[in-house]
């Protein structure tokens, strides 16, 4: 059954309800009609502060006693007087303590008695005078909770599922980490929705997949679908360290202290070969989404080079494919959360979003454009589907041209090959400067200009038949949108957006936790060309994804490399290119030998998604022309060498 269909009885009958709930929310002049749009009419300064430690039924510390996560609570305390329950937004993190969350770091802080005194970000100075409650779960293994902290697998998830069964009248919880007195949520109705970037929205992701009662919505940022993928493309490995690395630098200093026996398992099941393995299945939340209740916002940077928009990509198209409620919206920054590059439309978004899935407002957000996309700096579109109605994938065809590594890309089939040597000290930024001209690492296909606008919408695929002279050897492909513009700088430090000094303020504030925070502007970039879209694999998992082989120097391989999901417009007068390389530095390491590839062009081609398909494009490259010029073209800087944490 669609989960669409199995979500409408609770929304109906709650829709039904808040006439009669009105007065729970709203003053009394306000109670004539049903509410559309919970009002803050709560003491936050009066809120109830406490914290509870979850029995999450895991003992990872080995201890011999069960692990407790902490979840600190800030709620209304008039409902509660008045006998009236009230939701739950959750943020699941392993970072309150040891990173900070959002663009200033904010971590929580706690007065004499451990009563957090600071929440980071700003969902509790909002929403709990509008009549939710705010839980800040610790991860086990991290901050004020017992475990060990295993980067995706049951331990994460169960630390915040076990808070939302508490939630829910089906799991214990006490007033300290040891000891204590059992305490109940009888202040709660048990429906949450849970929220978080990076790591924070992979565990709601997760915990979504577990399909728990009382979750009913989730609103992931940048957020992480499998594990694997954040590791590896294809067996191609994405960064030097493992998940083992990635637990360490989260954990408590108790839990470091306890938990190597489960570290030394996160690096065994996590071989550099880019082997799956067991690990990676139960880090794997896509092949369980249909087990997913909850409605789904998704919200994505599409030049996110920590969390690539792969995991935004497969999530929405799994999602999409068991009837889950879903809305997306897409900027053109890097790793950034949206309160940090649309902060009033995403309070006032996010505000309506909980109201309508939380408290069953009928304030019609289900029934507005289903994606929200970044088409320039600021500059924002909608699409009532997503992919758009009308997208169809259209084959592409790389031929060579008058000059080696320079070709063609259109709609007809051709033969011959290219050849390029895979240079590890060359990245996708030098492989697009220099489209037009040859060069040994890579080889390049231009379109046309276009004499129309070409909008891809959706998740790439290019086939490559390629010859190795060694026994490894990597790939990457790349589409380019080749043609001036200027575009948010993706490859700046902060990803997009420049941090300004003076502050706007959303919600109430207390002296130890304010409403207000720095606002930020667009950082841009004037650019020659905009890399849309990028993959990469192992040439050695060309027939089995699960485990790689070594090469057979002079033997044809073909293999299919998964790009990231995007939606990009390449206007009138530009060219769409795609490159075919090696290894594409910091962004993938590179194999352990130097291969020269010939690639094979009558059996390699581009399957991209296009808005009107195969008949749009041929039109907008019906015009024709020559070669472009040779010339270099500028871009945003390389790709940043970092410690790839999905952080902040």
């Amino acid at each position: 059954m669609p989960k669409r269909t199995r979500c409408t009885p609770w929304r109906t009958l709650v829709t039904a309800a808040v006439t009669a709930l009105t007065a729970a929310f709203l003053t009394p002049a306000a109670a004539q009609a049903a509410p559309r749009e919970s009002r803050p009419v709560y003491s936050y300064a009066d809120a109830v502060r406490e914290s509870v430690w979850v029995d999450t039924g895991l003992d990872e510390d080995g201890d011999g006693r069960t692990d407790r996560v902490a979840a600190d609570i800030v709620r209304p305390a008039e409902p509660a007087r008045q006998g009236r329950k009230v939701p739950v937004i959750m943020d699941a993190s392993p970072y309150y303590s040891c990173c900070g969350r959002g663009n200033e770091s904010q971590r929580k802080t706690y007065d004499a008695q451990g009563h957090v005194v600071q929440m980071p970000l700003f969902y509790d100075n909002f929403f709990v005078p509008r009549g939710y409650a705010f839980v800040g779960v610790d991860l086990a293994g991290s901050n004020r909770s017992d475990g060990c902290v295993d980067v995706g697998g049951r331990s994460d998830v169960q630390s915040a599922k076990a808070v939302i069964d508490w939630l829910n009248g089906r799991a214990r919880a006490w007033t300290s980490r040891t000891g204590g007195t059992p305490v109940r949520a009888g202040w709660t109705n048990g429906r949450t929705g849970m929220i978080g970037k990076s790591w924070d929205g992979t565990i709601a992701n997760g915990v979504a997949a577990t399909g728990v009662k009382g979750l009913r919505t989730i609103v992931p940022i940048s957020a992480i679908s499998s594990w694997y993928d954040y590791y590896f493309a294809q067996g191609a490995p994405l960064y030097d360290g493992g998940p083992d690395e990635l637990a360490g630098y989260v954990e408590s200093a108790d839990a470091l202290a306890h938990c190597a026996a489960v570290q030394h398992k996160l690096a065994d099941g996590s071989p550099r070969s880019g082997d799956w393995t067991p690990l990676w299945t139960e880090r794997d939340y896509v092949k369980d989404a249909a087990k997913v209740r909850a409605s789904v916002f998704l919200v994505h940077g599409m030049q996110d080079l920590n969390v690539r928009t792969k995991h935004l990509g497969q999530w929405w198209d799994a999602l999409a494919r068991h009837g889950v409620e879903r809305k997306i919206w897409l900027s053109q920054t890097g790793h950034v959360d949206p309160f940090d590059y649309r902060r009033g439309a995403w309070a006032d978004t996010l505000h309506r979003w909980f109201d309508h899935e939380l408290l069953g407002y009928d304030n019609g957000i289900d029934r507005e454009p289903t994606a929200d996309i970044e088409r320039h700096p600021g500059q924002w579109v909608t699409s009532a589907a997503w992919p758009p109605h009308g997208t169809r994938t259209t084959v592409l065809h790389p031929a060579a041209g008058s000059q080696a590594g320079v070709g063609t890309l259109g709609l007809r089939p051709a033969a011959g090959t290219e050849t390029f040597t895979d240079d590890p000290a060359r990245s996708e930024t030098d492989w697009a400067a220099h489209l037009t001209t040859s060069t040994p690492e890579k080889a390049g296909f231009l379109t046309a200009p276009l004499t129309r606008d070409v909008r891809l919408s959706g998740s790439s695929t290019v086939t490559v038949t390629a010859t190795p002279t060694t026994a490894s050897a990597h790939l990457s492909a790349v589409l380019v949108d080749v043609g001036p513009d200027t575009i948010r700088d993706y490859a700046d430090p902060a990803e997009g957006i420049t941090t300004l000094t003076d502050r706007t303020c959303w919600g109430a504030s207390t002296a130890g936790d304010s409403a207000c925070f720095k606002k930020t502007r667009a950082k841009t970039a004037a650019v020659d060309y905009t890399v849309v879209s990028r993959g990469w694999a192992d040439l050695g998992h060309y027939a089995w994804p699960a485990k790689g082989v070594p090469l057979t120097p002079g033997r044809a391989y073909t293999i299919t490399l998964d790009l990231a999901a995007t939606d990009h417009v390449v206007p009138a007068g530009h060219r769409l290119a795609l490159i075919v390389a090696g290894t594409d530095k910091d962004l993938i390491d590179p194999p352990s030998t130097r291969p020269t590839l010939t690639v094979d062009l009558s059996r390699t081609t581009a399957r991209v998604p296009l808005v009107g398909g195969t008949a749009a494009f041929d039109r907008a490259t019906s015009g024709g022309a020559g070669a472009p010029a040779p010339t270099v073209l500028h871009g945003v800087g390389a790709p940043r060498t970092v410690r790839h944490v999905p952080a902040s």
